[in-house]
């Protein structure tokens, strides 16, 4: 048996504490010797049956362990010197050239007052004097009951008693120097202290331009029985011989059982049960192929995924999505992922209104995987002034993965490459009238380099854009960006958790005063993005810190532990920034500058009526669209009803499409506006589209007739466009001109019309009432003079009246103080009247 083989058979604690020198003898000599060994072995063996028999139990410590070990040797036991790991290479010493015939255990045992532990030690000893070597199948049994501050140093010329040698590898890994005075003390290992998982990397002892395949199979299965029972630490390095070479070893990650995850500091023991992991040191040229029994390199840093703590609130289940897609195949080995006879994911798009974390969840992805840090390409900065340079930048963000894959091939880490504002470099072909054509050969290398004939298979790509409408298709398709995941509006569960991740710091610390209801305001910040709901913290702390800062006198010392963020503050700053994708309040209360008064009957029949269709939108699921008209002379309240029912829904998107925001605008960019005003919509749960005066966004024209039929044909697709799945919508529109749009087909497109008509005497008396303007004896013949004219001109009436009456003039008018004076009221209504004759 090989010295090394035999070495192994002692226990690894015994063996890293000494040194065992082995010289080779003469074969005549063995014989000599085994007479006066069988007697030694008797003797001993006797005197430990002595001391079980004779001395109490209470004698023994429970610190005394006891060593079996058994030794099968040969006659022919190689010379020379083993010093440290029964391992070759620099391990070895010079062999002896001796044929003096011994093998010298010498046992030192330190501060031992035992007589019983002294007389053990020299008779074991002078058993393995004279027993030198044993035949094939023979078996020596050595017992030994030993102190727990036992010692084993076996003998060198060179080491003299308080010297330790270490070689290359471990005087770097202790940090020491030939020479240097070193503390030692005895490790003992606690419990739980096996090794469930061990990641090594490996490279060559000695560097060069070959390349090696390690089958991870048989490699595992030598690794555990050269290391079997020895202690492994986070960033231990040990050297080994297989199939000829020499490589070294180091100890990248260790986790022991039961453990969740591993830290810097973390070892333990080696066995037969643990679960080996092969990486190999980039650029090294080794190939670890086969990992089956050792498991592919872990993908993912954490064993969990927390994304509170990762500062992403309201996005599980497209984080949810993205594991399923992107990585669920990723962490199988690659020969699971060849038997499937798939391939990975490589890329992802993530779109979306702005503020609702696409970048966020970029970002934090690359910070979960355990491959390269991700590199990050910030939209356009990848363009240059240089012909060709562009695309050479973008040859150079794929140059370390296709050199990982050439030497490390299914072992190779992921590459992980961000592209924040995709939309800006990869737009689709053709649709740049910029002469240089430089945009068309980014997509064109970038397909080459995701999908072409040498395709990379551990790049992960992440796109990111609020404009997914302007990627080239191409890109798009399966095998390039394939996992397309919109990031939407969190909604209350979701802004429940992004307000808890921004006010975290402010509990703990107890800024948060204890009348602030996160839940209440969740509620509250309907279609808020988390941007949106993160500026809301900050404004609602500047109110609870300008309360601590004095005006008057900006020296005045600050009372941090008085300041405390308040309900009041939050309630505040949600005034103070309205979410982009919410009501538009200002533009809807602009089209009832006069407010809502009674105007009859047939006014609040039409009025309850929309609020069904509103209803209807709210809880019907088999009715995602719904479009309502509302017709009328010009005039009638048709928008001032159609900004009510939109205020009152309590939707929480609502958005008025009127010509007045297309001034100047071509006929391309209106539709392009409209048609965002809808994909904005689509993005909410809930929403009401408020198309106001739809032949002014047509651009009718009497004349001729005149229109858009751009705008009319797109208005037409609109109407019709059902929404995505859980999205409902309401579009209302107003008209004057309800004759020209049938002409069109555009009436054909609303479900319900509605005709808005003009008061009438009876309606007209209900106004002046309400309004309170006339006195009680004149309410009736203003009432009269009134009839079949539109709330709108009866306003414009009354304002004209108010202004040159007397009486206090129009505040007192307004204020209730005073009359509008009937006479007067008859003269402006004539002259308008007049004038429209």
């Amino acid at each position: 048996m090989h010295r090394n083989n035999f070495l192994k058979q002692i226990p690894t604690h015994l063996r890293g504490e000494g040194f065992i020198r082995f010289t080779q003898r003469n074969k005549t000599q063995t014989s000599s010797f085994r007479n006066t060994g069988e007697i030694h072995l008797t003797i001993f063996l006797l005197f430990i049956s002595f001391r079980f028999i004779f001395l109490p139990s209470s004698h023994f410590s429970r610190s005394d362990p006891i060593f079996f070990y058994i030794v099968y040797s040969r006659a022919d036991i190689n010379g020379g010197e083993v010093c440290g790991e029964p391992v070759g290479g620099e391990h070895a010493k010079s062999r002896s050239s001796t044929h003096e015939s011994r093998v010298l255990l010498r046992w030192r045992s330190e501060k031992v007052h035992d007589p019983w532990h002294k007389a053990c030690f020299c008779l074991g000893r002078r058993v393995l004097r004279s027993q030198p070597q044993i035949s094939f199948f023979s078996i020596f049994i050595f017992v030994a009951f030993l102190p727990s501050n036992f010692r084993m140093k076996t003998g060198h010329d060179a080491i003299r008693d308080g010297q330790i040698a270490l070689n290359a590898i471990q005087r770097r890994q202790a940090k020491v120097s030939a020479g240097d005075s070193i503390s030692v003390a005895s490790f003992v290992p606690p419990e739980k202290f096996n090794l469930a998982v061990l990641t090594l990397e490996l490279e060559f002892v000695k560097k060069g331009n070959r390349n090696e395949e390690l089958d991870a199979v048989v490699l595992a299965q030598l690794i555990r029985k050269r290391f079997v029972d020895q202690v492994m630490t986070t960033g231990q390095r040990a050297s080994f011989e297989f199939q000829g070479t020499n490589y070294i070893f180091t100890v990248n990650q260790a986790l022991l059982e039961g453990q969740e995850s591993a830290t810097p500091l973390d070892r333990g023991l080696l066995t037969k049960e643990t679960y080996i992991i092969f990486e190999a040191t980039p650029n090294s040229g080794i190939k670890v192929v086969n990992q089956r029994e050792a498991a592919s390199s872990k993908l993912f840093k954490h064993k969990e995924f927390n994304l509170e703590k990762l500062g992403i609130g309201g996005l599980s289940s497209e984080f949810t999505d993205i594991f399923r897609r992107a990585f669920a195949s990723r962490v199988f080995p690659p020969h699971v992922v060849n038997r499937l006879g798939i391939k990975h994911v490589k890329g992802i798009l993530l779109y979306g209104p702005p503020g609702t974390g696409k970048t966020l969840m970029a970002r934090q992805i690359g910070k979960l995987l355990n491959g390269k840090d991700p590199k990050i390409v910030n939209g356009p900065e990848v363009l240059s002034k240089f012909v060709g340079e562009t695309e050479k930048n973008v040859r150079d963000l794929f140059a370390d993965a296709e050199n990982d894959q050439r030497t490390q091939g299914d072992q190779s880490e992921l590459h992980v490459i961000i592209f924040d504002e995709i939309d800006a470099i990869c737009k689709s072909r053709g649709s740049t009238r910029d002469g240089t054509g430089v945009h068309d050969s980014i997509v064109n290398q970038l397909l080459t380099k995701i999908d072409g004939v040498e395709s990379l298979n551990n790049v992960l790509l992440i796109g990111m854009t609020n404009r997914k409408d302007l990627l080239d298709e191409a890109l798009l398709r399966p095998g390039r960006l394939e996992v397309h995941i919109e990031i939407n509006l969190p909604d209350e569960n979701g802004r429940l958790q992004i307000l808890q991740i921004h006010t975290n710091k402010m509990k703990e610390n107890s800024f948060l005063a204890a009348d602030v209801s996160l839940p209440e305001l969740a509620a509250r910040t309907k279609n808020y993005s988390g941007a949106e709901l993160e500026g809301v913290v900050k404004s609602a702390v500047s109110y609870a810190l300008n309360r601590q800062i004095s005006m008057d006198d900006l020296t005045k010392p600050l009372d941090e532990e008085s300041i405390k963020v308040t309900m009041e503050d939050f309630l505040n700053a949600l005034h103070e920034i309205p979410p982009a994708f919410g009501a538009s309040t200002d533009d809807l209360e602009r089209c009832r500058l006069n407010g809502i008064v009674d105007c009859g009957d047939r006014h609040k029949r039409i009025y309850e009526r929309a609020m069904l269709l509103v209803e209807q939108v709210r809880v019907s699921k088999g009715s995602p669209l719904v479009t309502c008209l509302l017709e009328g002379p010009s005039g009638s309240g048709k928008s001032a009803m159609a900004a009510t029912i939109g205020i009152n829904s309590d939707f929480p998107y609502v958005k008025i499409i009127s010509a007045e925001t297309m001034i100047g605008l071509s006929e391309g960019s209106k539709c392009a506006q409209i048609v965002k005003v809808f994909e904005d919509a689509y993005r909410s749960q809930l929403s009401i589209i408020i198309l106001d005066d739809i032949e002014r966004l047509i651009e009718y024209v009497a004349i001729g007739p005149r229109f858009s039929n751009l705008i009319s044909q797109t208005l037409l697709v609109l109407l019709k466009r059902v929404p995505p799945k859980g999205k409902n919508l309401l579009v209302i529109g107003t008209t004057s001109e309800v004759g020209f749009l049938e002409s069109l087909g555009i009436c054909d497109a609303f479900a319900v019309t509605y005709h808005v008509p003009k008061l009438r005497q009876a309606d007209a008396r209900k106004v002046l009432e309400h309004l309170n303007v006339f006195a009680d004896h004149d309410i009736d013949a203003a009432a009269e003079a009134i009839d079949d004219l539109p709330i709108k001109k009866i306003y414009m009436l009354i304002e004209m009246a108010a202004q040159g009456s007397h009486a206090g003039g129009a505040e007192a008018i307004y204020a209730g103080e005073g009359k509008i004076n009937i006479n007067r009221f008859f003269d402006i209504l004539g002259d308008v009247v007049s004038l429209r004759v």
